[in-house]
This record gives structure tokens, sequence and C-alpha cells, in this order.
């Protein structure tokens, strides 16, 4: 059992916080975890009266060094090593997923309880897949932090910190779902090599991702209604916005559709409009 450096309070965000900022991240996993099991059994107070922390760095170990994507080392399974970079990566991702979910429950304090429960959920579920990939990447004789990464992710929750139709547009329904249209052929890859173990990792992760980025669409579409937003233009417009318009496709259409785009929204974006 680690040592807890986050004092264990009865306050919802007040744990948030503390999970979002802690930087060891077997800690941050085992306080996510518990936070979530908390909440559902009723244990927190929702006392939404403490200050909300912009937090333009979460908390995260030393490493790995963050550098800018076009610096990064070429992945691929045809080695051991581009194996383990592969899954380096998808190790950092889920890092991050755990405080972007944290965060969404943090600091968007108007929402109702279900918006925490829901976001919440899906930290626990990020934390359980990172630590699947930590525990591989030591079993291949790694570990997270062997290898240079990127904040990409995190860039974006800074961008879309103050209004939350923006975050659950940019953040579930571009840069989570780019994760359903990337993982099957880094399945494919790494069946291709016999690797059994990532490939099991990786179904488990995207399965759940197709829920993931399923809540953020529900989020999304019902704050566009309940603002009088139309859905399809709002996010084009928030898509020109913040990322010059552009959506890199190809698109993976049936876990889309079941995560809760539209065929038409799909078809408009693939035609760059």
């Amino acid at each position: 059992m680690p040592t807890w450096r986050a004092v264990w309070m009865a306050e919802l965000f007040q744990q948030l916080e503390a999970a979002i900022l802690e930087p060891d991240f077997s800690v941050k996993c085992e306080l996510t975890a518990r936070l979530d099991a908390a909440w559902c059994r009723g244990e927190l107070a929702h006392d939404a009266r403490s200050a909300i922390l912009p937090i333009d760095d979460p908390g995260r170990p030393g490493k790995p060094l963050l550098v800018d994507p076009r610096k990064l080392q070429r992945r691929g399974v045809s080695s051991g090593e581009g194996r383990i970079r592969l899954l380096h990566a998808f190790a950092h991702i889920e890092f991050n997923a755990i405080n972007i979910a944290l965060d969404a429950a943090y600091r968007f304090r108007e929402m109702p309880r279900q918006f925490v429960s829901d976001w919440l959920g899906v930290a626990a579920d990020e934390a359980r897949h990172f630590q699947l990939l930590e525990q591989e990447l030591r079993q291949r004789g790694s570990y997270y932090g062997a290898c240079d990464a990127h904040r990409g992710l995190w860039d974006m929750v800074c961008k879309t910190r103050d209004n939350v139709v923006h975050r659950m547009a940019l953040v579930p329904r571009v840069m989570e779902a780019r994760g359903l249209d990337v993982t099957p052929g880094m399945i494919a890859k790494f069946k291709q090599v016999d690797d059994a173990t990532a490939v099991e990792i990786l179904e488990v992760i995207y399965r759940d991702e197709i829920d993931h980025v399923r809540i953020g669409n529900f989020w999304y579409r019902r704050l566009c209604e309940q603002q009088g937003l139309d859905v399809e233009s709002t996010f084009r417009d928030l898509v020109a916005q913040y990322m010059d318009g552009k959506l890199r496709g190809p698109f993976n259409w049936p876990a889309r559709i079941e995560a809760g785009f539209e065929a038409t929204e799909l078809s408009a974006l693939e035609r760059g409009g």
C-alpha cells in the first residue's frame, strides 16, 4: 500500500483537486479509484464553495520528459523496443486521461451530479487502463517515463477550461475520439507480430473508450440543447476556432456512431465542412 501524500477528506472538490495534483502515478490511480467508490457510496459532500484552481500543470512524475511531438522517436511493432515505445505512448495518453476526466468533474461545478458521476467513472477506467500498461511496460523491462512524450492533450484542457461546451466538444469528441480511429490499426499491427498481451490490453481500452466518447457526446448535445446551439455547426465552429478547422481522418464510422456521432455529421466532417 502506498504512502498517501494527499489527506483523505470528505469533500468532493478538495478530493478531486488532491488527485489531480498528486505527482505519484501509483497514488493518483489509488486516489482516483477510492474517490469514485466513495462518491458512488454517497460518502462525499458536494460543496462547491472552494476555489477552482486553473491547474496549468497537473501532478505528474519527473519523467517522461515532455518534448515537441516532432522530436519523438519513431514507434513500430517490428522490434521489442518499438513495441515498448508504442505501449509507452498509450500509457501516456491514459495517464493524461485520468487528469482530464478528474478535471471535468472538478472544474464545471454548475453541472449536475450525474456529470460528476460520469467523469469520475471515466477517470477510474483510465486509471485502470494506465495500470495495465504500466505493469506491462515493467514486464518488458521498461517503465512509464522511460520514453519522451508530449503535452498536447493537456494543452487542449487548458484552452477549454472556461467553457464546458468547448471542453465537451474538443476533448472527448476530438482528442479522445481520435483514439477510436487509430486504436484498431494498432491492435492489428500487434496481432501481426503475435503480441497477444498488447492486443488484449488495447482491446480493453478500445471498448471502454467508446463509452467515454459516448459520455462526452451526451453532455455536449445536452448542453447545446439547453443553450439553443446547433450541435453540428457549433462543433465545426469550435474546430475552426481551436484547430484551424482541421480534423484528421479517416474516421472509424462504426465506433464513432456507437459512441454517439451522427452519420450526417461524419459525412460533413469527412468532406471538410
